[in-house]
């Protein structure tokens, strides 16, 4: 089985910075920056775009709502036409960056409480799929599995990678349960390496409820804003291996 191991990464702004994204990408396969809407800002996604192209890690937009003050995670009830101009503007954003950095933004994942809201909502999820592959056809959205925004992204013909969040819980329907819920965050990082040799041993993850899914995926998720996100980064990657497993960029994954 191969498999991404996957990155939020680029989350400070000015001079805050949010986790260790410099050992994070001695770890991973591919990264999601922010793009300067609910974290970032130019300096700090140069920076990010840089130390990634250097490694040979894949690239991706993480693209959120304009919401600094609430890192994302609140939200916010516009048109669907406008927020896929959010979109275009943040992948526009880091397109120029990696460009001139001589790279390309491979992949795009929606932040927080925009993923969340477009993960179950078609007329929300349509325009902005819609609006990436206008921009570049090749870009691959990454998304959880059986959503709004993966059914949005195949009727536009662009590729999908299933991602799979290590450290958070899900719904009996596959969706991740809403952080204002108890349990919706796992904390601890025996369990959630439980789930992740889980996934690798039989392709499934048990719901909240108590719940088995069968789920195909291409990507394992951690959160590196959380405490700790380096050393479980590499547990996760131990157990990938120890199961004979094979961690590789996304893109060379979907090539294949």
């Amino acid at each position: 089985m191969k498999i991404d191991l996957n990155a939020d990464l680029g989350e400070g702004f000015g001079p805050w910075k949010m986790g260790d994204d410099e050992a994070l990408l001695d770890v991973i396969t591919s990264a999601n920056i922010a793009c300067g809407y609910h974290a970032g800002d130019p300096v700090i996604m140069d920076r990010t775009v840089r130390s990634a192209a250097r490694r040979g890690i894949d690239i991706g937009a993480h693209v959120g709502f304009p919401d600094l003050m609430g890192f994302g995670r609140r939200q916010i009830h516009a048109d669907p036409e406008e927020l896929s101009r959010y979109v275009l503007y943040q992948l526009g954003a880091l397109s120029a960056i990696a460009k001139v950095a001589g790279a390309r933004v491979a992949h795009l994942s929606f932040h927080g409480a925009l993923g969340n809201m477009s993960a179950v909502d078609y007329a929300l999820a349509a325009p902005m799929v819609q609006a990436v592959a206008a921009f570049d056809p090749d870009i691959v959205i990454c998304a959880t599995t059986d959503t709004q925004i993966e059914v949005a992204a195949k009727e536009c013909g662009l590729r999908v990678a299933n991602a799979f969040l290590a450290d958070r819980a899900y719904e009996d329907d596959g969706t991740l349960v809403s952080r204002k819920k108890p349990g919706a965050v796992i904390k601890s990082a025996e369990a959630v390496l439980a789930r992740v040799e889980q996934l690798i041993i039989d392709g499934s993850v048990t719901s909240i409820d108590g719940k088995r899914l069968t789920i195909d995926v291409q990507q394992i998720l951690v959160h590196g804003d959380t405490p700790g996100a380096v050393d479980l980064a590499k547990a996760v990657r131990q157990t990938i291996e120890t199961h004979r497993g094979q961690v590789a960029r996304l893109s060379s994954i979907l090539t294949n």
